[in-house]
């Protein structure tokens, strides 16, 4: 049995299941560190943490370095839906609309068959971007404007608006690009600007150096990597998640860190996360404070896709401007809620029926590209004690 240090939490007495469910994932799944934390009406109801961080310079967890309430971690695709978020701000602001093209502020959109291209179809995986057709190595995704140009003189894989296929990583890419096309500053910029500086909220786009103390390295199994869900792979597939190919380990080096990568190297709390999910869940305010109106929400919520197979996941998936619907069943009973997980387990989604919002954080990560055992468990765990 691995001992949990205790850190912290509060919550368990409405909680119990939770806060043993969480409790368990130490015992018995081999959790080494990791936090949720569930909001509900805009307010921070629960809060579990603990365990150790980790160290990939010294291979190993550091028992002294305890895992805190304020730890940052990578959270992979789970940062996507921060990305979504920070879109549909933009929409609320007047500055574009999920219906207008990008060629309007992007001329190589303005292209072929990418002239149809719209922000929603952007955000909801139908521009048919996924990945390069050169080969590339991961060094290549941290100079953003390159990548993001590059992807943008491409011939998509397959006509933007006839069917949806995961963007991995170039949806995050071809975003902050917007971003700065549309607004002035990238996504990494304006999430320090406005969700960090602004709200307070704990996500980042890379790990600032200032806040590297509290970050904790990720731990991943020696057989995973992107190629380790390869089949028999189509050409977009392998342009989608084995171009470049990649290891867990990019997430421990600095070049990741620094970098400006917003479909999969955010750094975040639970808690950062779970008020941002809180607000969505919560009519877009955020403490006392719009975030959100609502029209740009129910922009931003709406499934923008059928219920079909994704040409890159080859899987059943539905996708609104950057959430991801819950029909995969991954976010609670409710079909209504929406939200992003990551590679490994990480996850936050919203339940607007409820008006809770929950995220999930740590750094062992896992192999289960769907349905990771430990974060269903917490998931499952939660809606027991909310119908109690």
């Amino acid at each position: 049995m691995i001992k949990m240090i205790r850190v912290g939490a509060f919550g368990e007495a409405r909680f119990p299941h939770l806060h043993k469910a969480f409790e368990r994932n130490f015992e018995e799944s081999g959790e080494v560190g990791a936090s949720f934390a569930v909001v509900e009406k805009g307010n921070l109801v629960a809060s579990f943490w603990g365990g150790t961080k980790y160290d990939a310079s010294a291979n190993a967890a550091v028992e002294q370095a305890e895992w805190t309430r304020d730890t940052l971690v990578n959270v992979w695709s789970t940062t996507k839906g921060v990305t979504a978020a920070c879109v549909a701000m933009l929409v609320d602001r007047g500055l574009i609309g999920f219906d207008t093209p990008i060629a309007e502020f992007w001329p190589a959109f303005g292209n072929g068959a990418k002239k149809k291209i719209t922000l929603a179809m952007l955000m909801s995986h139908q521009a048919g971007l996924c990945g390069f057709r050169e080969p590339i190595v991961v060094h290549d995704l941290f100079d953003l404007q390159w990548a993001a140009n590059h992807l943008a003189e491409m011939d998509p894989f397959w006509t933007p608006g006839e069917g949806h296929g995961y963007h991995a990583i170039t949806i995050g890419l071809l975003a902050s690009e917007l971003f700065r096309r549309v607004e002035g500053r990238t996504l990494k910029t304006f999430v320090s600007d406005e969700l960090f500086g602004g709200y307070g909220l704990d996500i980042h786009i890379g790990l600032p150096v200032s806040l590297a103390a509290r970050g904790s390295d990720v731990i991943a199994p020696s057989t995973l990597s992107s190629q380790a869900y390869a089949t028999d792979f189509s050409d977009l597939q392998r342009a989608a998640l084995l171009n470049p190919l990649m290891s867990p380990d990019v997430a421990n080096t600095a070049g990741w860190k620094a970098a400006d990568i917003p479909s999969a190297n955010g750094f975040a709390t639970a808690e950062g996360l779970a008020f941002l999910y809180g607000a969505l869940a919560n009519d877009g305010l955020l403490a006392g404070k719009k975030l959100i109106g609502e029209a740009a929400l129910a922009g931003a919520i709406a499934p923008r896709t059928p219920k079909a197979v994704d040409h890159v996941l080859t899987l059943e998936t539905q996708w609104a401007s950057g959430f991801l619907c819950n029909t995969l069943n991954l976010y609670g009973p409710n079909k209504a809620a929406f939200g992003h997980s990551g590679w490994g387990g990480s996850f936050a989604f919203a339940d607007r029926d409820r008006k809770i919002a929950c995220a999930y954080t740590m750094n062992k990560m896992g192999t289960d590209l769907v349905g990771e055992p430990r974060a269903m468990s917490l998931v499952n765990a939660l809606y027991q004690d909310l119908d109690q």
